[in-house]
């Protein structure tokens, strides 16, 4: 995607300049992680295949959705299947219901979601295939989530800054009240990360991710 499309220059909006010891060390931390994890991972990604498969033998095991990256560059996102085949249909006949505001779609009790898809929702295991992103270089283990296309043609100009950096499978945002926070306070935290990001606070994000997933009982 072409942000230019949008009439915003993000070149145009101030923002922290990145170290390259940051960046480089950031870069090898995603590459590394996301590695092993993918390895150790496999087994478990391989039963929930097969329990995809097993409740909806007609539909594909990994879902595909293109998402909003760094400087407005679109991407593949990958994760497993936890919805109906149609669900990006069914979506539209949807918008009334969402629970959360701003520019992104959040519904706690989706129609659209299988009965496999709602415990891997719940502990967040639809997730794991966006490792396979993180090690690609479209996405970072820590950042702003990737928006979809519908959501950053209704950002504004101070919305778009989270399009500066590279997006992430996890954030300030996830360890701050995940989907119980507002598009506002969301883009407040993305903002807050970006000001103050560093090797050592994305390895604190990511501790507090694992801590939030194994505390977490309510997630959607």
């Amino acid at each position: 995607m072409d942000v230019q499309r949008y009439g915003v220059g993000l070149q145009k909006i101030r923002h922290r300049e990145e170290s390259l010891a940051y960046l480089v060390s950031k870069r090898g931390l995603d590459i590394i992680c996301s590695l092993i994890a993918l390895i150790l991972l496999s087994p478990l990604i391989l039963i929930i295949a097969i329990l995809i498969k097993a409740e909806d033998s007609a539909g594909p095991v990994f879902f595909s959705q293109v998402r909003i990256g760094k400087n407005g560059k679109s991407f593949k996102m990958y994760k497993l299947r936890s919805m109906v085949t149609n669900a990006e249909d069914l979506l539209q006949s949807l918008l009334d219901k969402n629970d959360v505001s701003g520019a992104m779609f959040k519904m706690k009790d989706d129609p659209r979601i299988t009965r496999v898809g709602k415990i891997i929702r719940k502990t967040s295991i639809d997730e794991l295939p966006q490792l396979w992103n993180v090690l690609k270089g479209d996405m970072s283990l820590v950042g702003p989530r990737p928006p979809l296309p519908r959501e950053v043609k209704g950002y504004t100009i101070y919305a778009m800054q989270r399009l500066l950096v590279t997006p992430g499978c996890t954030g300030l945002w996830q360890v701050s009240g995940r989907n119980s926070v507002g598009f506002e306070k969301m883009l407040e935290l993305d903002l807050k990360y970006m000001s103050e990001r560093s090797l050592i606070f994305d390895v604190m994000i990511m501790l507090r991710t694992v801590k939030v997933l194994l505390g977490s009982r309510n997630a959607f």
